[in-house]
């Protein structure tokens, strides 16, 4: 059997999850994917995956072979299309990771556009508070907002967002707006624990940058968590502009500290490093650093 049939097989199997789903994406029978499989892990001498009734998982032998192999595919299939300019028509899966709130808000609403420019495009749009591991979670693109420190990737800063202190009328009312960020020690502040300064946010005053230890009440790694605190006047909270679209035009929601705030968050483009950028995720990189900026 075709060795690149075989491993082709093998990567329907693991990102469609599973042998049916691999069927349908390759357009063969389950039959011949499964066949393909078994002459791959018998050629081997390994068992790819873990198989049982309900799923289809990797062995730690599947996993490495995954991540040494799909590159190589990649390149292939890469360099047939530099040759036979197919790039124009970038095709197949592309799986986008993105922070929930701003996956919800500033990454969903291109999709359809990014799909009507590129009709053989899949997208798997992967919306998480936790950072994923682009390897292990054989994410395409990443969309980050903040720091990224990942050697084995390529980062492309596309634009930046400023952090905004926030709170609600109601809880205003009743506590007092804090004139200066020393005063936040005496306040009920909601703790983010996706931002990198979590309990200790950033300022600057007359003498340069300084931090501010603040605690409270409720704390959450889930950025909607911290936004429906502050509308039902729970407490003060620190987020990245870009989180709070729809917050910033509400009546009750009030900004304070903002002569204090300089802090900006960069907003970057994240794949992993490889020789040959695959057609599909060169154009969704093209796409979104062209239209991200224009949202925020």
């Amino acid at each position: 059997m075709d060795r690149f049939h075989e491993l082709n097989a093998f990567i329907a199997v693991v990102e469609a999850g599973g042998f049916s789903a691999a069927a349908r994406r390759t357009g063969e029978s389950q039959p011949a994917v499964s066949k393909a499989i078994g002459a791959l892990e018998k050629r081997l001498g390994v068992a790819l995956f873990n198989r049982s009734t309900r799923s289809v998982t990797l062995t730690d032998q599947g996993q490495r072979y995954y991540e040494r192999t799909k590159p190589l595919v990649d390149e292939m299939e890469e360099a047939d299309s530099e040759l036979t300019s197919s790039r124009l028509d970038a095709s197949g899966l592309i799986r986008i990771a993105a922070a929930s709130t701003f996956g919800r808000l500033h990454i969903l609403p291109l999709i359809p556009e990014l799909l009507s420019r590129n009709p053989g495009l899949q997208v798997d749009l992967v919306l998480s508070d936790f950072v994923r591991d682009m390897v292990e979670d054989r994410i395409d693109l990443a969309i980050r907002v903040g720091p990224v420190d990942l050697p084995d990737a390529v980062v492309r800063r596309v634009a930046g967002t400023p952090l905004v202190c926030v709170g609600s009328r109601r809880y205003f009312e009743q506590r007092g707006i804090p004139r200066n960020p020393a005063e936040l020690v005496d306040h009920n502040c909601l703790i983010y624990g996706g931002l990198l300064e979590s309990a200790n946010w950033p300022f600057v005053g007359p003498e340069g940058r300084f931090s501010v230890s603040v605690r409270g009440n409720l704390s959450s790694n889930s950025v909607e968590t911290m936004r429906a605190g502050v509308l039902a006047g729970l407490g003060i909270g620190l987020f990245a502009k870009v989180s709070l679209a729809d917050e910033l035009r509400h009546p009750d929601v009030i900004t304070i500290l903002d002569e204090f705030i300089s802090e900006v968050r960069d907003v970057s483009l994240v794949w992993p490093k490889r020789r040959f950028i695959p057609a599909r995720v060169r154009r969704a990189t093209d796409f979104f650093a062209k239209e991200i900026p224009q949202r925020l």
